[in-house]
């Protein structure tokens, strides 16, 4: 087990959707896939994206990409238009939470290596 950034194991992509921002979490194997629908819940996502994400974060899950999609609901200041946000279009939100550590097996780990 080793404690490792999130984007060792998945990459992601981010984008905005109004108000809230989009956050797509892709498995860097689909075997890291159930690893990360375990651990990466609604719950630990709006944790961690406390400062940015005021709202409820919302999680869809897509098996057939190996991948979690939230949408960070109240993250942008009311958009892009509206913001005075440096990040007004949520384009950095998944390199944040691509920054969350998190303990992974070994096995996992070594899929990626």
């Amino acid at each position: 087990m080793a404690k490792v950034h999130l984007i060792k194991i998945a990459h992601g992509r981010s984008g905005d959707k109004g108000k809230g921002s989009n956050v797509g979490i892709i498995a860097r194997h689909p075997d890291i896939y159930p690893f990360l629908k375990e651990k990466l819940t609604s719950k630990v996502v709006k944790a961690y994206m406390k400062n940015i994400c005021k709202g409820d974060v919302e999680r869809y899950e897509l098996p057939n990409i190996s991948a979690l999609n939230f949408i960070l609901n109240d993250s942008l200041d009311g958009g892009g238009t509206v913001s005075l946000k440096l990040d007004a279009q949520g384009k950095t939100h998944a390199l944040t939470l691509l920054r969350m550590k998190l303990d992974v097996p070994d096995e996992l780990l070594e899929l990626v290596e």
